[in-house]
């Protein structure tokens, strides 16, 4: 607004169908002082029934008819100065509006500025008034979308023709265009279908009418009856990369007599395409810690890329559901038989996702896709792996940077491994001042080895060496806290825990009321 002036807004309604009117357009429309569109004489407004859902019920609403169309005038300065008189005197009668503080919405199909009527009022008022164009979607959109054509492809150039020009223009600029559009038919039909013909392109051309709407109407356009084609209608000629077939087109005169909200596309053969020869993959994806801020985008492409997701129950769920998409839970001891299971389902032509928690080449599922995919059955099967964010790093993170100097990775667990083995590496790290992250330190049937490492880090380090206890980092109930070597409490440490021990040159401070813990990047000499 400015002062008391009220606003022009020219507002695309897109090609037809009123589910495709923008959410702004929606919210103007039934914000509006003054509703404004063209009709012909009849009265009857293509753009006022597609924003009929929208209007209030009490707004003020200007009718502007054309006095002429397409009959002669007896107007002195012709046709056109007919149109002139008229959009002059429409202005007139929206600026009355304006100037008292109401804000008027022009309605216009499709785009407002792309042949469309609002533009006469745009011109005439813009540079008086505070003015917003809304953008809608296009005929030329609307009707590559329901013809299921790309209109361009690559570095293709989409032109755009009105019906009006003489005949030769059209034939020549048709035979230069990689795609076109050729609008304002009506009464140019014939001669627009001509120029197709001259131009050698008549064959590859469709005919769409009253696109996205329920009298929509799809045909090749030389099967199209003169007579029966409206003003409301385009020719169209689609990107010559993608080539017309039955499978791709299916009938369009059938297709286009459906409902659009109860037809839906048969996918069975596209299901069974996708597992029939095509090279299917196993994508080992790490996840991170927890959510989706933690994952990277390679790994969300690989998610969204994929037709079958294998992983541990309690993983899977942390991937949004999609109904195009298998899923496989399994429990987390079966590593080996789910990674077969994904090898196999690779082999019969499925894209799959292996999910993993944090890093899957970290005490994860990398190395256990890997060792099975060196059968020789999974030979030819693609196998890749893609990093996530540890739990380690996300657990330094919240604590500051305890990892800033050498440092290494242990599992207290003794399932896969003796632990005369992890007490060994426990002794060897600590006898080299590593900072050691412990994964799996505790679990229900596991209770005393934290205690166990405990006394062995003990042997070497300082008993007031910072421990960093992280459990649940990026999780509703995430938690990290510092404690003293020798505080170490086993009975608080279970399998949602990751820890951090830091080597004698760890320090701990405080800043802003909290415990931070670094690790100097120099070492004393």
């Amino acid at each position: 607004m400015s002062g008391d002036l009220g606003c022009l807004y020219g507002v695309g309604l897109g090609p037809g169908d009123p589910e495709l009117v923008t959410v702004k357009a929606a919210r103007l429309l039934g914000a509006a002082d003054v509703i404004a569109y063209h009709s012909a004489r009849h009265g009857r407004s293509i753009a006022r029934s597609v924003a009929l859902p929208y209007l209030r019920g009490d707004q003020v609403e200007e009718a502007l008819i054309y006095p002429v169309t397409t009959e002669t005038t007896d107007h002195p300065g012709g046709y056109q100065g007919a149109l002139d008189d008229f959009y002059a005197d429409c202005a007139v009668r929206l600026a009355a509006h304006l100037d008292a503080g109401r804000d008027v919405v022009v309605l216009c199909e499709g785009d407002p500025l792309f042949y469309g009527s609002y533009m006469h009022m745009h011109k005439r008022l813009a540079h008086r008034y505070p003015t917003e164009v809304v953008p809608g979607v296009t005929s030329v959109s609307g009707a590559a979308a329901v013809l299921g054509r790309p209109l361009v492809e690559r570095d293709e150039t989409l032109t755009v023709l009105p019906g009006t020009l003489p005949a030769d223009v059209l034939a020549e600029r048709l035979a230069a265009a990689d795609s076109a559009a050729v609008l304002k038919l009506g009464r140019t039909f014939e001669k627009v279908r001509t120029a197709f013909a001259e131009a050698g392109r008549l064959d590859d051309a469709w005919y769409v009418e009253r696109a996205t709407t329920g009298k929509q109407r799809i045909e090749p356009l030389a099967d199209v009856d003169p007579a029966s084609v409206p003003y409301f209608s385009l020719a169209l000629l689609p990107s010559p990369l993608t080539p017309l077939t039955a499978e791709t087109t299916g009938d369009h005169r059938q297709e286009a007599s459906r409902d659009p909200l109860t037809a839906r596309a048969d996918t069975t053969p596209l299901l069974a395409e996708a597992g029939n020869g095509r090279r299917g993959e196993v994508v080992v994806v790490g996840l991170g810690p927890a959510g989706r801020p933690w994952l990277t985008p390679e790994a969300q492409d690989a998610l969204a890329s994929a037709d079958t997701l294998v992983g541990y129950g309690p993983y899977l769920d942390r991937v949004p559901p999609n109904p195009r998409q298998r899923r496989h839970p399994t429990d987390n001891r079966a590593e080996a038989e789910r990674a077969a299971h994904a090898l196999e389902l690779a082999v019969a032509g499925s894209r799959v996702a292996v999910v993993s928690s944090g890093d899957p080449g970290v005490f994860a599922m990398a190395s256990a896709v890997l060792e099975v995919a060196s059968e020789p059955r999974f030979a030819d099967v693609d196998v890749r792996v893609l990093p996530g964010l540890t739990a380690a790093q996300a657990v330094a993170s919240r604590a500051g940077a305890p990892l800033g100097h050498d440092f290494c990775v242990l599992s207290l667990s003794d399932l896969l491994k003796p632990w005369e083995v992890v007490a060994d590496r426990i002794t060897a790290a600590a006898r080299a001042d590593l900072v050691l992250a412990i994964y799996n330190p505790a679990s229900r049937s596991r209770t005393w080895q934290v205690a166990a490492m405990r006394d062995l880090l003990l042997e070497h380090r300082s008993p007031h060496t910072p421990v960093v206890i992280g459990r649940d980092v990026g999780g509703p109930r995430e938690s990290v806290r510092v404690v003293e070597l020798a505080g170490l409490d086993p009975a608080e440490i279970d399998m949602r825990c990751l820890l951090i021990v830091g080597s004698s040159t760890t320090r701990l401070t405080e800043r802003g009321g909290r415990p931070v813990v670094y690790t100097p990047r120099r070492y004393p000499s």
